[in-house]
């Protein structure tokens, strides 16, 4: 039987670099990954912190609204400070992270208001002031003490500057936010912050951000469920990790890890390669000989 040599040859058929039952596996695994995102994202938006309708102190006077909470927040994005510092440790580092910046400040303002009494009383009334929970979800309001609001109206002078003349020094724009209105929403946004990093969450013994950030003056320490689960998620990264490793070294054939020229790769004898003229004359001047050239040059020499 002959074969027509103009006749299409078939190929034959190639195996998949990666094998049906890895790809069944990665997508089992980013579904689980997704749906304990979509869960956790429940979860924030559920259980986090409220953004009260209004702030006031306890004769009624209004010190901020949730309008300047959301403002300060759109406000934060527009002038991309998520670049230079961060809101609850999120965000880049070369500025302060403000959460932690305005709780401090005003922590310190508050223990100053008390008279910085070394009975001690001071800093408990300073704790008392940050971490009780006066929110009223009835009103939607949230109630400061007048130390509190004391420390909001300085802070607003300290960010008019921070953000306005002293910009430029901080790495910032030169007066990257000068408006004063501007200001006291960026000043609420830190403040709300700062509440909710500081104030116990209803019937619970941690704050809204389980007590981050760690401050002192307030009485904010770290939880052992911070630790348990910090700890227990580097774990189960390092433990994916060693076991992704021995799955590949075990079964990375079956599991369908391979290069297409495993298949056809091949060796050869030294003596079975054919060696150029090229490559003769090559071994002839290294050994110290001339090679001999061809009848056909013009300027060559009959050896």
């Amino acid at each position: 039987m002959t074969t027509d040599a103009s006749s299409p040859q078939v190929e034959p058929q190639r195996r998949a670099l990666v094998s049906r039952a890895w790809v069944q596996v990665a997508a089992l695994v980013l579904l689980f990954g997704l749906a304990v995102l979509g869960f956790l994202g429940y979860r924030a938006y559920t259980s986090g912190p409220p953004i009260a309708a209004q702030v006031v102190t306890p004769d009624g006077r209004v010190v901020y609204t949730g309008g300047d909470v959301i403002a300060g927040q759109e406000l934060f994005l527009r002038k991309g400070l998520m670049e230079y510092g961060s809101i609850f440790g999120h965000g880049a580092y070369l500025g302060p992270d403000f959460t932690a910046d305005y709780l401090h400040r005003a922590a310190e303002i508050a223990t100053r208001e008390y008279g910085r009494d070394t009975a001690g009383t001071a800093r408990e009334k300073v704790i008392a002031d940050f971490k009780t929970n006066r929110y009223d979800a009835n009103t939607d309001t949230v109630t400061y003490t007048e130390v509190q609001a004391r420390a909001f109206d300085e802070l607003i002078a300290h960010y008019t500057s921070y953000f306005g003349p002293d910009s430029a020094s901080q790495g910032l724009l030169p007066e990257a936010i000068s408006d004063p209105a501007e200001v006291k929403q960026l000043t609420a946004y830190f403040s709300w912050s700062a509440w909710a990093g500081s104030t116990l969450r209803p019937d619970k013994d941690y704050s809204y951000t389980n007590n981050w950030p760690a401050e002192p003056l307030v009485g904010n320490s770290v939880t052992a469920d911070v630790v348990v689960w910090s700890v227990l998620s580097l774990v189960v990264l390092l433990v994916g990790i060693g076991v992704l490793f021995a799955a590949f070294g075990r079964w990375g054939e079956r599991l369908g890890w391979r290069g297409r020229q495993a298949d056809t790769i091949s060796f050869r004898r030294p003596g079975d390669v054919a060696v150029t003229p090229t490559q003769r004359a090559l071994r002839l001047l290294l050994s110290g000989g001339r090679p001999a050239v061809p009848d056909s040059d013009p300027g060559g020499r009959r050896q």
